[in-house]
């Protein structure tokens, strides 16, 4: 099964992005769904991951999809 991560703020931008990805995902692919908002202590992971802002989706690949735009990963740490 391929492996991926969702991190978002918790913004209207990123909850939308979110639905939207699990509509259009497959069962072929899990995805753990980080909210950075929340799990604040992630941050540096997802900064270590290419996370430059959110909503962002991680592939097993090393691939970064930011999509649209919510906040910079420097918003989302203050």
């Amino acid at each position: 099964m391929k492996k991926a991560t969702f991190y978002h703020a918790g913004c209207p931008v990123c909850i939308h992005a979110e639905n939207e990805l699990v509509t259009i995902l497959d069962a072929t692919v899990d995805v753990a769904i980080v909210h950075l908002g929340e799990q604040a202590h992630l941050i540096p992971d997802a900064e270590q991951a290419g996370v430059r802002s959110v909503p962002a989706l991680v592939l097993e690949n090393g691939n970064v999809l930011h999509i649209n735009h919510g906040a910079t990963i420097e918003e989302v740490k203050s």
